[in-house]
């Protein structure tokens, strides 16, 4: 199994956190991985992205043109990475300040209203954290034990206190994945 991942959006929304979650994870399964970030120097509020190769084999290059899946959280990004999905593949996108939604009948869409979920739930934080857990259901590549020691890994030990809360996050994001049909 090899899975190459592009997750996009603005920089602040925990692309680049989601990435390194994703790996760790994929590293406490014992499977190879590769974590590519990029982003410009305004960083939040700028566009970033970060691509995610988790591998039962070696991987040759950590650059990749076109992905197995997409995680989409802004419309620039959705512009640009649209038509990066292999034929086949899967697109992941938060609707929230998407004009013009996928439109490509040859992949799987599916939308998870993130940003609404998470405020919701009290903190808009744990945004990234609905949006990986929409994944996992829809992709389940690492399990949700491994994503916690992922999270714990990943974050600073002054905020492990907030680990259950991104855990309900990540709950609540398997729940709710609602795929797109088009005409």
């Amino acid at each position: 199994m090899t899975e190459e991942i592009i997750i996009a959006g603005f920089g602040g929304q925990g692309v680049l956190s989601m990435g390194k979650i994703l790996a760790y994870s994929g590293i406490m399964q014992n499977q190879e991985v590769s974590w590519m970030p990029s982003y410009g120097p305004e960083m939040r509020g700028g566009t970033a992205n970060v691509t995610v190769i988790v591998s039962d084999d070696r991987i040759s290059s950590p650059v990749l043109n076109f992905y197995d899946t997409a995680i989409i959280l802004n419309q620039q990004s959705m512009d640009k990475f649209e038509k990066t999905v292999k034929p086949g593949g899967l697109l992941l996108y938060d609707p929230n300040g998407i004009i013009h939604h996928p439109q490509r009948k040859d992949i799987k869409i599916f939308k998870i209203e993130a940003a609404k979920l998470s405020a919701e739930m009290g903190n808009t934080k744990i945004f990234n954290m609905v949006v990986l857990g929409a994944y996992l259901k829809l992709k389940p590549i690492v399990k949700l034990e491994n994503v916690i020691r992922g999270l714990k890994k990943s974050i600073p030990e002054r905020y492990h206190k907030l680990i259950p809360m991104n855990e309900s996050a990540l709950t609540k994001g398997m729940e709710n994945p609602v795929e797109v049909f088009l005409n």
